[in-house]
């Protein structure tokens, strides 16, 4: 099958065939498939157990006999029970949080690190930054993948690196305004501080040197890029990534092809199930995002429910399958009086309102057994006291016959709502305090 599709600008091993990409995808599957099962006791035990070896796979479709890996998995078996490598191969440990239970904890090697910073590298390259660009990292260092996975794909790529890391709003700013930045990498939230930042310093956003945002770790609306592209006049791309898969990299939105994400299926074998029953879903159809490895050494996983809602088709520039960019996750999902709610389905609604800021937060509460949603909102710095009564009313009104569920809407004084450091936190669910 010859490759017919438009040229772009990317690495040159990105270019292959449909066919090129099965056979490959094929032969490393069952790679990951006998690696895990011989050097991973967990999953040894979990495929004897569930009646499938890796011998049962032969083409591609054949993965679905494999079991689910769950987040629970990894907890179960920490900190380093799911690891392929004895421990003097891991040149790197990455963690979650842990703010809900135990930390699910990443371990490489030195070629998971080389493959991990190719990726970022590559996903970079098909935003449109390359060598000669100047990108201010602001995702976290430490535990948190982002920091690190960005600044080695961005250093493989060529680029100058100022990794300012999060928080300290203000020294972010100057840095961007004095090191003349042109690429930014940051969560999205966080990057709505920054933009505020500017503006209170009298700084036009528009004005930086900034040309293109590479935006991740948290799932955000179409109307928070527009407004993000609006205020800073930057392509807003997305890039997709988890922790327990690699870090960032594992999916991107290209520049000359925006709107959803490529993801490298190269590296990663992607899936969509069924919410509720768990069953596959045909390309096109709506579900839960599965992920296999391809190449991981020290914790490749297989069938990994990632929570993320998202569906796959063919893209038009590479023979990689495009994937629905996230505005939800399964555990982001709050339940009101029986309506099934999301935050980035409020968040779409309220940032197209001009008299409100982008800076609000959902509070769930509970009186007399009933479920009450309110959102603190601040107002525009521009708007008026009519605007602002109209806006109420307004998002009142779209919520409850968008979503289906009535709203409290609290106005809240500038800069009272809590600014993120990172990842933000929407919503705050006060029926268990």
């Amino acid at each position: 099958m010859e490759n017919t599709r438009k040229t772009v600008s990317y690495y040159p091993k990105v270019l292959v065939s449909k066919d090129e990409l099965i056979a490959l995808q094929t032969r490393r599957m069952k790679h990951t498939l006998l690696r895990a099962y011989s050097f991973v006791p967990y999953y040894k035990k979990k495929w004897d157990d569930h009646g499938v070896h890796p011998d049962d796979f032969t083409f591609l479709e054949d993965i679905e006999k494999f079991p689910f890996t769950t987040k629970e998995d990894l907890r179960l078996n920490y900190p380093f029970g799911m690891f392929a490598n004895p421990m003097s191969d891991i040149v790197r440990l990455h963690a979650s949080s842990g703010t809900t239970g135990k930390p699910t904890v990443v371990g490489y090697t030195r070629q998971d690190i080389d493959t991990w910073s190719d990726l970022v590298a590559r996903s970079l390259r098909l935003g449109g930054v390359g060598k000669g660009d100047i990108v201010h990292i602001s995702y976290g260092y430490g535990l948190f993948t982002g920091g690190l996975g960005a600044h080695y794909g961005a250093e493989k790529l060529g680029c100058t690196v100022v990794p300012a890391s999060g928080g300290f709003t203000d020294k972010q700013v100057t840095l961007i305004n004095d090191f003349k930045a042109t690429a930014i990498m940051v969560t999205p939230s966080y990057m709505l501080n920054i933009i505020e930042e500017m503006e209170n310093r009298g700084i036009d956003p528009k004005e930086t040197a900034l040309k293109v945002g590479i935006f991740g770790a948290e799932p955000w609306s179409m109307e928070m890029k527009k407004k993000i592209e609006d205020k800073v006049g930057i392509a807003a791309l997305d890039i997709y990534g988890l922790s327990e898969m690699m870090g960032p990299g594992v999916a991107c939105e290209v520049l000359e092809d925006r709107g959803d994400l490529y993801v490298w299926e190269d590296h990663f074998y992607p899936e969509i199930v069924d919410r509720n029953t768990f069953n596959p879903l045909a390309d096109g159809e709506e579900g839960e995002l599965v992920l296999t490895t391809l190449t991981k050494e020290a914790l490749p996983i297989i069938r990994y429910r990632t929570k993320d809602i998202s569906s796959l088709y063919d893209g038009d520039l590479l023979n990689m399958r495009k994937m629905k960019r996230i505005y939800a996750r399964t555990d982001d999902m709050m339940i009101i009086r029986g309506v099934n709610v999301f935050p980035s389905q409020i968040e779409e609604i309220l940032l197209k309102i001009q008299a409100f800021s982008p800076n609000y937060q959902i509070i769930i509460s509970r009186a007399k057994n009933m479920d009450d949603l309110a959102i603190n909102i601040e107002p525009d710095a521009h708007a008026n006291e009519d605007e602002i009564k109209e806006g109420i009313k307004t998002l009142q009104h779209r919520i409850k016959s968008g979503v289906g569920v009535s709203v409290k809407v609290n106005i809240k004084a500038q800069g009272e709502i809590l600014r993120s450091q990172g990842k933000a936190q929407r919503v705050v669910d006060e029926r268990n305090l």
